[in-house]
């Protein structure tokens, strides 16, 4: 089912009981369909079955060496998935799951290497959406899913933004509403004797700090293979530009901003505002650049958040974003 990703006529599935049925029917058969979660949408196969990833793959047109994450019904079926679960794997997955925390693990023997883009770890994590548990509880198994894109572009929050980037080389999208976040989950690699968090995501260095009771490095910037850390992505069709509080845009400028104050001085319809907490900031995001994306501007600006902790998450898909 997987290999005629551009013959496809997809599917909008709703959440009704036949509905469910279609897409569980779809991922045995090794199909994608793209499902709510509580960060993004992301594009799901049966992550055991290497040819349904490789589909994945196909869809996005992303390169065959970055890892998936694997999403599970729950915490108990880590070690069906992992070599090792050392103790602050477990505690963080008690604090934190069902929820937007992936733990990078030691692979079990079985998993497909098209899943760890060859790499001996693998990501793992219990997502609360309601809908996608739904589903891995009646599947039975674990499911890949990197966010349903095209590889580079912004990341889906809604169904219509699945639509947009892959209608006709998926099967199917269940419309399970917006996200609750609208940020990718944060990835802590839990290997060594030393947690790092290798990007940055709803679930913060602090908690995570908390909870296991020892320092957790976050650096910056890295070389860790792991979804999301590449230089361009998150990334709208028209080129987006961070700017101070003294930027004056011309005509053809679309801006987004946190601050209404801001966007008084420029016309309404060019314009574009965000909450001003980093929550509901981040729950919007993608959303409103898709939204200043369809309007035809030859540039978006977007005015630079603030440069504080609870912001690093957002700071990390901008930089991204804007990166050209």
């Amino acid at each position: 089912m997987a290999d005629s990703p551009s013959s496809l006529t997809t599917l909008r599935l709703s959440t009704s009981e036949q509905d469910i049925a279609q897409a569980l029917a779809i991922w045995r058969a090794g199909g994608r369909v793209a499902v709510p979660t509580e960060t993004v949408y992301g594009l799901a196969a049966d992550a055991s079955n290497a040819t349904a990833v490789n589909g994945i793959f196909a869809a996005k047109q992303r390169p065959a060496n970055h890892p998936l994450i694997v999403h599970i019904a729950s915490a108990e079926q880590l070690s069906d998935w992992a070599s090792d679960v050392p103790l602050a794997a477990q505690q963080l997955a008690q604090a934190f799951w069902p929820g937007p925390l992936t733990l990078l693990l030691p692979k079990a023997a079985h998993v497909p290497a098209e899943v760890t883009g060859g790499l001996p770890t693998v990501g793992l994590r219990v997502p609360s959406h309601p809908l996608l548990s739904q589903l891995l509880h009646a599947f039975g198994g674990g499911v890949a899913a990197p966010s349903a894109n095209p590889y580079k572009s912004l990341s889906p929050t809604s169904a219509e933004q699945v639509l947009a980037g892959l209608d006709g080389r998926i099967e199917a999208v269940v419309d399970g509403g917006p996200c609750e976040w609208g940020l990718e989950s944060t990835i802590v690699d839990v290997c060594g004797p030393t947690l790092r968090i290798l990007r940055a995501g709803p679930i913060t260095q602090e908690q995570i700090e908390q909870v296991v009771g020892q320092p957790v490095d976050m650096p910056q910037q890295h070389t860790a293979v792991v979804p999301g850390n590449v230089k361009a992505h998150y990334q709208p069709r028209t080129p987006l530009r961070l700017v101070a509080a003294d930027a004056h845009a011309e005509n053809g400028i679309g801006l987004l901003a946190h601050d209404a104050k801001w966007l008084q001085a420029f016309a309404a319809t060019s314009t574009r505002l965000l909450p001003a907490d980093a929550v509901g900031y981040g729950r919007e995001l993608y959303g409103a650049l898709y939204e200043m994306d369809q309007r035809g501007f030859d540039e978006l600006w977007l005015l630079t958040p603030p440069y504080e902790p609870e912001w690093l998450a957002i700071h990390d898909r901008l930089r991204r974003a804007a990166s050209r």
